[in-house]
């Protein structure tokens, strides 16, 4: 990057200086969503008026209150006829077996059988009405489960390595400091305020599967000296404005990383410039704005001590964590379970809680929207491979089926302008059948939006739904082709290379990359292959066409 260039969209460049900070009254006028916060404070809605809200019909509730029930996971299904997606936090995607039930037995009663496993490790139900809200938390709370900060300004679900206490080569069990974190983050109304949401991530996974490079602050397990503790990352994300995090150059024992990370929002809640602008509240901004270096000092200054200095360690790889594997735990194994695009129904929930129970084991959510099954006795390997075979689930299936990845999308989510799922499914059919094995752990990512729920930043090949300018087809859904991106050893933002491919020529644009990726492969990865390339050779082999490539993606 050229001396004095900034580019902020992708977090490079000089900082630039800061202006004064604005008063509360400034952030009052301009942030709508800071004067409902003062109005009506959220971590009293369900004991003050939950009850009384569910009897009232969905037309008379105000707008308000319907934004206040994102607090406590709930957001409007598509289209908007008084019906609610449910996100359910799981910390780590740890789900014993009786909440796994509850959870598929709430789908079965309230929600028309239907689930999706999401990126964060969360569990979504949706058709869930207001008046039948008030029995469902009772029965999740009964379920060991919450959904207190599954959206809204505040701590959202804390993501982890899903085979915490039981991967064999971590570097310790931090289930205790998730499970802490959790305790206190979740519903704690000093916390229910932020500028806008927080996503931390704990794990002690040496691949680094929970992906700490796209988090807002990272705990990334160490043993430093002897001793149990965490480096730590902060200011990565994605959405519009993507970034990866940055190494905040600390040591943390495990003691202290519920006080540091406190610390750290306790710094970025405080500091008025990120409650002016909805657009600009992120604690990514925040990095941006002062540096870790900077952020450092003032933790510090918070805590009244030094912390330790130490690098944060790269990834050795990045896994998915499918197959079988022996655990640290001799003679038990654990499998993991491809969830084509993380769709699953009740029934398939409470078969697989059924019998993890059996062997006393527990189901883990992964950040590719699968899961794995932990605990499982080696004598009992090909017997439970067979029973969740007959649930529905392929554990042989082709790699694609665990690492693509789609966003919730069509038909549920109203800031989707594509298909997500059910293309994803059609894209899985035909790379499946056209490339087969050849493939081995290629990641595809699908947006309906720029919200990026489904990271296409940092997919090999990434879509993000748009409109095309003409009807190709029938239809004005198209798709942004991003290349480049990727997590772990790869980790980078991905570039938005090939613009508004209609959606019926997906599947051409697809085959283009990757036939010529695989004809000339020399052993790189495809994002390898993609950073050989120049931009003018991506678009020319995702269009078949040299020459000028139109804003449409297709020949000018």
């Amino acid at each position: 990057m050229a001396e004095n260039t900034v580019d902020r969209k992708y977090g490079g460049g000089e900082r630039k200086p800061l202006g004064p900070a604005p008063t509360w009254e400034q952030v009052l006028q301009r942030n709508s969503i800071e004067r409902l916060k003062r109005e009506k404070p959220l971590h009293t809605l369900l004991s003050d008026e939950l009850d009384e809200l569910s009897t009232r019909h969905y037309l008379e509730i105000p707008e308000e209150d319907i934004v206040r029930l994102k607090w406590y996971g709930l957001y409007h299904d598509k289209p908007k006829v008084g019906t609610f997606m449910l996100r359910i936090k799981i910390p780590a995607g740890l789900l014993p077996p009786e909440s796994l039930r509850t959870i598929g037995e709430i789908s079965n009663t309230y929600g028309e059988g239907y689930a999706e496993l999401s990126t964060r490790q969360n569990v979504q139900l949706h058709f869930i009405t207001l008046p039948k809200l008030p029995e469902i938390l009772d029965k999740l709370t009964a379920g060991g489960l919450t959904t207190a900060g599954g959206c809204g300004d505040t701590t959202r679900n804390i993501t982890g390595c899903p085979l915490e206490g039981v991967l064999a080569t971590e570097a310790f069990d931090c289930t205790p400091v998730v499970e802490e974190a959790a305790t206190f983050f979740f519903g704690n109304p000093e916390y229910f305020d932020l500028p806008r949401k927080q996503k931390f991530t704990i794990s002690t996974c040496p691949h680094q599967c929970d992906m700490p490079e796209i988090n807002c602050v990272s705990l990334i397990g160490v043993i430093h000296e002897g001793r149990e503790g965490f480096a730590m990352k902060i200011g990565g994300g994605l959405s519009t404005v993507p970034r990866m995090a940055r190494d905040l150059g600390v040591f943390v024992t495990r003691e202290e990383a519920i006080e540091v990370m406190r610390a750290l929002l306790d710094e970025w809640k405080s500091d008025t410039r990120y409650r002016l602008s909805r657009v600009k509240a992120r604690m990514k901004f925040m990095v941006d704005d002062y540096g870790p270096e900077a952020i450092r000092e003032k933790v510090e200054a918070r805590l009244g001590r030094k912390l330790e200095s130490l690098p944060a360690p790269a990834s050795i790889g990045f896994t998915d964590h499918m197959g079988v594997h022996e655990q640290k735990q001799r003679g038990f194994f654990h499998i993991g379970v491809p969830v084509p695009v993380g769709i699953v129904n009740g029934r398939q929930l409470v078969e697989v809680a059924d019998l993890v129970q059996e062997f006393d084991g527990d189901v883990r959510l992964t950040k590719q929207q699968n899961f794995v099954i932990t605990g499982v006795p080696e004598a009992r390997l090909d017997e439970v491979k067979e029973r969740l075979g007959g649930f529905g689930f392929d554990i042989d299936g082709h790699p694609l089926h665990a690492t693509a990845i789609a966003c919730t999308g069509e038909p549920h989510c109203n800031f989707s302008v594509t298909e997500t799922k059910t293309k994803m499914q059609e894209l899985l059919e035909h790379l499946e059948q056209k490339w087969g094995d050849r493939l081995g752990n290629f990641k595809l990512n699908l947006d309906g939006c720029p919200h990026a729920c489904s990271l296409h930043w940092v997919g090999d090949i990434g879509l993000m739904g748009t409109t095309a300018r003409e009807t190709v087809d029938g239809t004005r859904q198209a798709y942004d082709l991003f290349l480049r991106g990727g997590v772990g050893p790869e980790q980078a933002v991905g570039r938005p290379l090939v613009r508004r491919v209609p959606t019926s020529r997906v599947p051409q644009a697809l085959d283009g990359l990757i036939g010529a990726w695989l004809d000339e492969r020399m052993d790189e990865t495809f994002r390898d292959f993609a950073i050989r390339k120049t931009d003018e050779e991506l678009k020319e082999l995702a269009t078949g066409q040299t020459g000028t490539i139109s804003k449409e993606g297709v020949p000018a």
